[in-house]
């Protein structure tokens, strides 16, 4: 999916942004700040560096975070949310609520 062949149905455009478990896992982590590569993989328990590099590509294409490289040696890449992506905080926020009175009512 390309930002110019959007679905017609908003929710939809959300779950083809970040309905993936991983993007989700990357937003969380990304709410907090600036992270580089090995801390995003170290932080999204089971993601394998493929993976990880191919969500945060189309979540750049998407306009949801900006990835900065360095000139350094080792070369050095940051990533941080964009407006965009710093607007799904509360999305995030909602779930991690949900997430917490489902698991308390059925943990028991």
């Amino acid at each position: 999916m390309t930002i110019k062949n959007l679905p017609p149905c908003p929710v939809e455009v959300t779950l083809s942004l970040i309905g993936n478990r991983w993007k989700c896992l990357i937003l969380r982590d990304l709410l907090s700040g600036t992270k580089r590569f090995g801390e995003l993989k170290k932080s999204v328990e089971g993601i394998t560096q493929k993976v990880l590099t191919s969500n945060l590509r189309e979540m750049e294409a998407n306009n949801l975070l900006v990835r900065r490289v360095y000139a350094e040696v080792p070369p050095r890449v940051e990533y941080t949310l964009t407006k965009t992506g710093m607007s799904l905080r509360p999305i995030l926020e909602a779930m991690f609520v949900w997430g917490s009175e489902y698991k308390e009512k059925n943990q028991a």
